[in-house]
């Protein structure tokens, strides 16, 4: 792999942009100090172009949100065959879309919170009165990452200015149960479970700030402080969710550990972010892999997989 050209893709058109810089920084400065010929691709409508010009033969994905998480550059990738990091165009596409991710969750019979999808702010409006749980609701757009747009909603009022603002961003509006518990997210690396850390955040829910300000008093618990049988139960349901979705490399996904005991799924991230705050290098650190590794254990499972 050391003789081939490593494209790092990064930027790109999402509303994750910055923070994607910041993923594809760290991941160049590493693999560089590994010894790998790195070339940085900000992701914009030439880049295919780039890609030729720059002679990438490896692409390594450091991309976030839309045209970069979600199958699009992954398809691009196929069809120039450029082996890549990370999922392929289904499960990158399936993963990205939350209503069709619950879908196939619920089919595996992995536990998640009970939700309404609606395609538009007029019909989650309307829906409302029908909706079969209780407030508290957590309102989100279905195609965002880095909790862009999510809203914890305890009142009828507080709900239509959190489905007006999500209904600003991608894909439908995903209107889901709160459940409440410990925020806590499990790592996956080559099939297999890499642990959990526990968030404790300073705000109400790990939200963007809390995940990417400096300085923004959240605390991180590696191992996640559970009872054995908990852990173990989080680490099960992660790489389940990994695995239905066909995923590969490296995923980490976000659940909820309720008082009781139990475990819901409300998401998988199929390219987790790379950044100093970031929570799959804090696990792998935990695990003993540092940041250089994780690069490269991520890069030496590039492939194609069309």
């Amino acid at each position: 792999m050391k003789d081939r050209r490593i494209g790092v893709l990064m930027g790109g058109l999402s509303v994750e942009r910055e923070v994607s810089f910041r993923t594809g920084a760290g991941v160049s400065a590493a693999l560089r100090g590994l010894g790998y010929d790195v070339v940085e691709i900000d992701v914009q409508k030439d880049v295919a172009e780039r890609l030729r010009v720059e002679r990438v033969e490896v692409a390594f994905i450091a991309l976030h949100g839309r045209y970069g998480e979600d199958g699009c550059i992954q398809g691009l990738l196929e069809s120039m065959f450029i082996p890549y990091t990370g999922s392929g165009v289904l499960a990158s596409s399936v993963g990205m879309e939350k209503v069709f991710a619950k879908q196939v969750f619920l089919a595996h019979e992995i536990p998640t919170p009970p939700y309404r999808a609606f395609d538009s702010a007029e019909h989650a409006l309307s829906g409302l009165e029908s909706l079969p749980f209780p407030f508290p609701v957590v309102v989100k757009p279905s195609r965002e990452g880095s909790s862009v747009g999510v809203h914890i909603v305890r009142t009828e009022d507080a709900y239509a200015a959190a489905v007006e603002d999500a209904a600003k961003l991608a894909g439908s509006i995903l209107v889901e149960q709160f459940v409440k518990g410990r925020e806590v997210q499990g790592a996956v690396l080559d099939d297999a479970s890499l642990g959990a850390i526990e968030i404790v955040p300073a705000h109400e829910f790990y939200d963007y700030e809390a995940k990417y300000q400096a300085g923004s008093g959240t605390k991180y618990l590696f191992p996640a402080p559970l009872p054995p049988d908990e852990y173990a139960r989080v680490n099960e349901v992660c790489l389940a969710a990994h695995r239905a979705l066909g995923c590969r490399g490296a995923t980490r996904s976000d659940v909820i550990v309720t008082p009781e005991g139990g475990v819901q799924l409300l998401e998988l991230n199929t390219i987790p972010g790379m950044t100093p705050t970031s929570l799959l290098p804090k696990i792998a650190a935990g695990q003993g892999i540092d940041y250089p590794q994780l690069c490269e254990r991520i890069l030496l499972g590039a492939a194609l997989q069309a």
